[in-house]
């Protein structure tokens, strides 16, 4: 098969379409025909050699994918030759064929393009798993959203407005804003411009924001505490803002608030597959009733993944870039 092989780390030109051997599904996996990928801040971290995967798991760059099953490894039940699926992936997305742990995968929404399943994964497991399963989000509550236009972003509003949530959202341009209005939010922050600690204790009457899901680390930590409501709860998923800040504990203290840090890809299988299969409880029927949609940007042919990582580190982009297969 052909996949993404990144031979030294660099910039997107050290991202290379080259020819590797098939991989094979053991014990609990099955085997994917990739359709599409998408492109995710991790994959350009790797790509630029400070994010290396998890002992075991594929070298070639790709955290989600979909596709159809072609092989079932030993004690794969449930799941069937020519299935179309999408699945969440500890790497190996970016190539024709790639092993799946059974507990990772989900069916393709019905009414949903199979492309487009691609958009999926990632995105719903980190909302679904930070937003929901950690930092509790209720109906009437306020949930800030930092980076609103992001694949992540645009997920998170549509879950929150699902839930009766109101939505705060930062981004930085009045088209991305106005996109974000576009899919449920209430309160449109553009963070060149205004300071979001003013305008959520202006949104919310000096409250402040019950959830914050925060992409940015330790360049907001301070911001993102003053922010937060009695109770709030803080939920960092990225590091694009740097890894190391203070952290006013008094504030903390003072409005009884928590803060979590996660990630998916290095969890256990165990945890991923609960993950996945409560995603596919709560998120997938909001899909299939239409109340939920993946957000694409455009889509890509896989070789040229170096245009598609290029695009995401220019930030000009609303939603998801797809890494499409040859042929798909």
């Amino acid at each position: 098969m052909y996949a993404i092989t990144i031979p030294e780390p660099g910039g997107p030109e050290a991202l290379v379409w080259a020819e590797v051997p098939d991989p094979v599904p053991a014990e609990g996996e099955v085997l994917v025909e990739v359709v599409a990928s998408a492109v995710n801040r991790a994959d350009i971290m790797q790509r630029q050699g400070f994010y290396n995967p998890p002992p075991g798991a594929s070298v070639y760059p790709g955290l989600e994918c979909s596709g159809r099953i072609t092989a079932l490894g030993p004690g794969v039940s449930g799941w069937s030759v020519g299935d179309e699926v999408c699945a969440l992936l500890a790497g190996g997305g970016y190539a024709e064929k790639v092993v799946v742990p059974a507990g990772q995968l989900l069916p393709v929404p019905q009414g949903i393009d199979l492309k487009q399943a691609a958009a999926l994964p990632e995105v719903t497991c980190t909302v679904w798993s930070n937003v929901f399963m950690v930092a509790h989000l209720r109906p009437a509550e306020t949930l800030l959203v930092h980076g609103g236009s992001s694949g992540i972003g645009t997920m998170a509003i549509q879950l929150a407005k699902a839930v009766g949530a109101k939505i705060a959202v930062t981004a930085g341009s009045k088209e991305k804003l106005d996109y974000c209005a576009e899919l449920g939010a209430d309160v449109l922050i553009n963070y060149r411009e205004q300071d979001f600690v003013a305008e959520i204790e202006r949104a919310t009457d000096g409250a402040g924001a019950d959830v914050i899901l925060d992409n940015m680390g330790a360049k907001y930590l301070d911001r993102n505490v003053q922010a937060l409501a009695v109770n709030g709860r803080l939920a960092i998923i990225g590091l694009q803002g740097g890894s190391k800040a203070e952290l006013n504990i008094g504030v903390l203290l003072g409005k009884r608030a928590a803060v979590s840090a996660t990630s998916l890809r290095a969890r256990p299988l165990g945890e991923k597959a609960a993950i996945v299969a409560a995603v596919r409880e709560h998120v997938w029927p909001l899909l299939v009733a239409g109340h939920v949609r993946p957000v694409v940007d455009r889509e890509l042919p896989m070789s040229d993944a170096a245009t598609a990582h290029q695009v995401v580190e220019d930030s000009g982009h609303i939603g998801k870039v797809l890494l499409v297969a040859p042929g798909a």
